[in-house]
């Protein structure tokens, strides 16, 4: 390994780089617990993959935006470090896969150079910030989300509120009331609007996908913008107390909501507004940078192929509300190229474009800023890179997460069943391609990384077995979801579940059903009028495990019979309950107090201190084996077993202690009391370990 102390000119993310480095010492001196270190690196970015011994690399980029240095950049690390494939995610994030873990700070120090960040791509943290991939050129949009989402990206990378949550944070901004941004299935949702000449949002709360999907709900029907970031501050802060921690299934936004109702979260939300350190945040959108355009003469091409360029334009060039400019999309089938053809379409933006490329949720990339006459020449030149199969944002464009190829959770093969159905969509139902009504999704597992659940037509990753013990991969069929705007969904039907390899023939038997008898309706609104249990008839025949035949148990794009093989998930990182590493933890915790308040940051260090004070307590009652499902049980918890009987003398019961973090306004004075209270806490509850240890 290496220093990177004369590499990195900010100095915070040259210590978060050095200290991802010592961590990576200490866990291969055997120093720290795999689990502790899991949750570590998954903060910083990196991804136990499948395949062992290597790691998938998750890069952040705020709302998929990427300048074409930033993609240069990628580029480079991806060929040094990995293999020369992008892999762009569901939510607007670049993953690459097959790093040796040592070289990761390495790695991280080299994308720096072009402001590009892995922090808190994974983990249990503030994921990151997606938007519609037209913001800002969107011909319906009342003004650019551009400006805001970056600004809660910002305000919330590092924030100590959102570094170790139960579970992961998604956080989401729609240019219009179409809601491309889907905030109905995130933790946070924000739809732009404009209310007597003011800028602001709907704001819709505790969605997910998931095993559970649930439809978020409207806490807002008009937030003032400058509000924005001190309401996510307030709901993180309610969802890192009160939010489940124990079990990982029922560790999301959406079930903390369920259980308490949205009156009851309104009111712990009213709670935390004196411990906010802003009461309204503005955000400066006017300086916000603006696109600026290459100069460049228009290239003469010739067309030879003009009616694959019509049809190319009838499905990927997408209207812009700059006068005399299009965006055109990409389709980048499963959401993979490669780092040659990057290379070349980042130079080509940079030199006849506006220098940036969107990636977009459907796992598609998008150049705006394209002018006009420059249409035919951008076609010639994508086509020599292999981007231009139509149907943009179409049937045809079938989004699937990796599934088997590389995730720990996959049971099936999405991309395989994925390229096979793009297949059969252009060979048997040509008409598709130019068709953006019906939206088909995959995903490997439960986990809804390919968000099935929203889909027109969704399949999930699963096994089958047989009478005879033996087990075939298969898929789950879902229907009938749907995005209808302005913060309203609807979430997919299960239908039934086939053999993986009958999965082409379930969807030929959709589409031509929904051909016969859909009568111009919307695939969702066919789907519901018809009712579950008509497909249910036509698809049952499909679900037969009689008679299966040797190919049934090979999955798609593989050699050899299936097995099935799931390793332990990372999505939202491990809880690490070890008595000793608590404490340890809540030491670190008081060295972080210590320096955000040398630095002024108030808010910061009293958070920091609020942590160290729980994970104090959590260790003793770890010790004790006392369920630690959520930091507000913890506080309870600690009185009734330490306190109340005596057994730890605090002048005061724990809870107030603990809570005067939302009782006090963050300032210098509390902070340095509440400072010396950790210490205090730490101190006490050590000490009484080292006797209950010494007198076992």
């Amino acid at each position: 390994m290496r220093s990177f102390r004369t590499e990195i000119e900010n100095p915070v993310v040259e210590k978060d780089i050095i200290e991802l480095e010592n961590k990576i010492r200490q866990f291969r001196g055997g120093k720290i617990d795999e689990e502790k270190f899991r949750s570590l690196r998954l903060a910083r970015g990196v991804y136990g993959q499948r395949q062992e011994g290597v790691q998938m690399i998750r890069i952040k980029l705020p709302y998929g935006k990427v300048t074409s240095n930033q993609l240069l950049r990628i580029c480079d690390v991806s060929d040094e470090y990995s293999r020369g494939r992008l892999h762009i995610t569901t939510r607007q994030d670049i993953q690459i896969h097959y790093v040796d873990l040592d070289r990761t700070p390495e790695l991280w120090a080299q994308l720096e150079r072009d402001d590009v960040t892995l922090r808190e791509a994974c983990g249990n943290t503030v994921r990151n910030v997606t938007a519609s991939e037209t913001a800002g050129i969107d011909v319906n949009e009342p003004f650019d989300v551009s400006p805001y989402a970056h600004a809660v990206f910002q305000y919330f990378l590092r924030n100590p509120i959102g570094q170790e949550m139960g579970r992961k944070f998604k956080v989401s901004f729609s240019a219009s009331d179409a809601d491309t941004g889907l905030s109905y299935m995130h933790d946070l949702g924000f739809i732009a609007k404009i209310q007597n000449g003011e800028r602001g949002f709907k704001v819709m709360l505790a969605g997910g996908l998931g095993s559970q999907p649930r439809h978020a709900e409207e806490l807002y029907s008009f937030l003032p913008s400058d509000k924005i970031i001190p309401l996510m501050e307030g709901v993180i802060r309610v969802f890192d107390r009160y939010g489940e921690r124990k079990s990982r299934a029922k560790a999301r936004m959406k079930f903390l909501l369920k259980d308490i109702g949205l009156d009851g979260f309104k009111a712990l939300l009213e709670e935390e507004q004196l411990a906010i350190p802003h009461q309204t945040y503005p955000i400066d959108f006017e300086n916000y940078p603006k696109s600026q355009v290459a100069i460049a003469e228009t290239p003469l091409v010739e067309i030879k192929d003009t009616e694959a360029f019509e049809k190319w334009k009838s499905t990927n060039i997408v209207l812009q509300k700059q006068k005399g400019f299009v965006a055109i999309g990409i389709k980048v089938l499963l959401g993979d190229f490669y780092t040659d053809n990057a290379r070349k379409l980042a130079r080509l933006v940079k030199d006849y474009a506006a220098g940036e490329l969107r990636l977009s949720l459907r796992q598609n990339i998008l150049i705006p800023y394209v002018k006009e006459e420059l249409i035919p020449f951008f076609y010639s030149e994508l086509e020599k890179l292999g981007f231009v199969d139509a149907g943009y944002n179409k049937a045809l464009d079938i989004t699937a997460c990796p599934g088997t190829d590389t995730c720990n959770l996959g049971i099936a093969s999405s991309t395989g069943i994925a390229e096979e159905l793009e297949r059969v969509i252009k060979a048997e139902y040509p008409q598709y391609i130019s068709n953006p009504d019906v939206v088909i999704k995959i995903s490997g597992c439960m986990n809804a990384c390919g968000q099935h659940n929203m889909a027109n037509i969704g399949f999930q990753g699963m096994s089958i077995r047989t009478k005879d013990k033996l087990v075939a991969p298969a898929l789950q069929v879902l229907l009938g979801g749907g995005n209808f705007g302005n913060g309203k969904g609807r979430f997919a039907d299960k239908v039934v579940k086939i053999p993986s390899k009958r999965g082409p023939q379930a969807l030929r038997l959709i589409l031509d059903d929904f051909n016969a008898n859909g009568n111009g309706a919307s695939f969702a609104d066919y789907y519901w009028e018809k009712g579950e249990h008509y497909f249910y008839d036509f698809l049952k025949p499909l679900s037969d495990i009689e008679n299966l035949a040797q190919d049934d148990f090979i999955d798609w794009g593989n050699a050899e019979k299936y097995k099935k093989e799931i390793g332990v998930g990372e999505c939202a990182g491990v809880i690490v309950d070890l008595v000793a590493t608590l404490f340890f933890e809540s030491q670190e915790k008081i060295e972080n107090a210590e320096e955000s308040l040398s630095q002024e940051k108030w808010a910061a260090s009293i958070y920091y201190s609020y942590q160290s004070i729980v994970n104090s307590a959590k260790a003793l009652l770890t010790s004790e084996k006392v369920k630690t499902n959520n930091h507000a049980s913890i506080i309870k918890d600690f009185d009734r077993l330490y306190v109340e009987n005596g057994k730890i003398d605090l002048a005061i019961n724990f809870e107030d202690l603990a809570l005067q973090l939302n009782k006090n306004r963050p300032s210098q004075e509390f902070a340095q009391s509440f400072l010396e209270d950790a210490k205090a806490v730490l101190e006490q509850l050590e000490a009484y370990r080292k006797l209950e240890l010494a007198h076992a």
